[in-house]
């Protein structure tokens, strides 16, 4: 069966996963680290998506963005992939492929699924074991939300606001979100809402968004199932 083509509309937050071949590590020092985030902060500006969470690990990375366009994921991801690989390859002498094939996504509710998502980039460094709680892993954006820093790659979406009507309380808020944390049918659900490039969202969502693409953006009740993955 032929691959649909990657479900994009521009003004939808979209879930993205890159993973390095073979689950290779795709990170060798923290240079490396933050020269991809160096080339997505200037890549998300050119193409104009705003990033809205993010989460680096050894061999793969997951975004949260809203693009304004309906080519501005693919241009950003192209751009950053390109250059990513060429600097890799040179620095650590090595040649050929450094991905897993293109990237993978879809897009989601933000009503629904904006804030899970956002907390389930930001656990995925503890659920790997790397890290006991979120606040302690450097590469990822739970240290803006949580107020420990600020970082200039992330653009806050709106639904951040509804979380509190001071900066301290959005934090805090945020915070205790992540606290609360995602259960394995959600984290399952955003993984493969990812990779098989189905939306993620309500009946109504799913309703309004097939009137705008002719791509369907579901997977019909004789389809394939879902293939079992493992939540990353």
């Amino acid at each position: 069966m032929a691959r649909l083509p990657r479900l994009t509309l521009p003004g939808y937050p979209h879930h993205l996963i890159q993973r390095g071949n073979n689950r290779q590590a795709i990170f060798a020092s923290a240079a490396d680290y933050q020269y991809l985030l160096s080339l997505l902060f200037e890549n998300a500006k050119k193409f104009d998506v705003a990033v809205h969470a993010y989460v680096l690990m050894e061999n793969h990375f997951h975004l949260l963005a809203t693009p304004d366009s309906e080519n501005g994921i693919s241009r950003l991801m192209q751009a950053v992939g390109r250059s990513y690989v060429r600097y890799f390859n040179d620095l650590h002498s090595r040649s050929g492929s450094l991905w897993e094939g293109r990237y993978r996504s879809t897009l989601i509710e933000a009503d629904q699924y904006l804030l899970l998502c956002m907390a389930y980039l930001d656990l995925n460094p503890v659920r790997a074991g790397k890290v006991a709680q979120a606040q302690d892993y450097a590469w990822s954006s739970y240290g803006h939300y949580a107020g420990l820093h600020s970082d200039k790659l992330v653009t806050p979406h709106s639904l951040i606001w509804t979380l509190g009507n001071t900066p301290f309380a959005r934090e805090a808020a945020y915070a205790e979100r992540v606290r609360i944390g995602v259960n394995s049918h959600q984290q399952l659900a955003l993984t493969e809402s990812a990779l098989n490039g189905w939306a993620l969202g309500g009946e109504n969502f799913v309703a309004e968004l097939q009137k705008n693409t002719p791509r369907r953006v579901q997977k019909s009740a004789a389809g394939r199932p879902f293939s079992k993955v493992k939540p990353e």
